[in-house]
């Protein structure tokens, strides 16, 4: 089995990606491999933040690696949080903060549109490969379910009646924007293997 390393220390995305990819690769966490520092994420775009943490963790570890970024994009919002999803309700902000933010904002609005976006940035035998999900559906006008994290208490996929946290996880991993770029992943590696 092929380790690769994530650049993260979010439990949840490593759980995720973990049941995403299955028994294929063992995903190792940055405190696996003793790393213990903050990642730089300053770029203006999801793509340029999930390439500049995968350069980062590949320059100081030199080892196959990955580092992705999610960004929620309301329509009403302007396509707020986006970039900025992670810390809209301010530095220091919890998930809920950040739901409680934008439910506020769109309240009483009647579009309620939105999309999950997630970039993958790949770095293996020292190329760069892109990978990216994406997911249509709306904010819903109250939190419901108990499961997931971030925004799924409030994001209702296209084409479902239940929201990312109501949802059983084989189910939203099924679906969900991480998972289709995860899957992505996956199979170009699959094939890389195989020539």
């Amino acid at each position: 089995m092929s380790d690769l390393l994530f650049a993260t220390n979010n439990q949840h995305k490593l759980r995720e990606v973990q049941e995403i990819l299955g028994g294929s690769f063992r995903i190792l966490s940055l405190k696996d491999v003793s790393i213990d520092i903050e990642i730089p994420e300053t770029q203006e775009t999801i793509e340029g933040n999930a390439i500049q943490k995968a350069r980062f963790i590949h320059e100081l570890t030199g080892l196959n690696c990955f580092a992705d970024d999610t960004g929620l994009e309301i329509a009403a919002l302007e396509q707020r949080p986006g970039v900025y999803s992670a810390r809209y309700g301010g530095e220091g902000c919890s998930f809920d903060d950040n739901v409680a933010k934008i439910l506020g904002e769109l309240e009483g609005v009647e579009n309620r549109q939105a999309c999950f976006r997630t970039v993958i940035c790949l770095i293996m035998d020292g190329r760069e490969n892109i990978f990216e999900g994406r997911i249509d559906g709306e904010i819903t006008t109250v939190r419901r379910g108990k499961d997931g994290f971030g925004y799924d208490p409030v994001f209702m996929p296209a084409g479902y009646t239940q929201t990312f946290a109501e949802m059983p996880p084989y189910l939203k991993n099924g679906i969900s924007h991480r998972g289709r770029a995860a899957t992505r992943m996956s199979h170009f590696i699959a094939g890389k293997k195989q020539t």
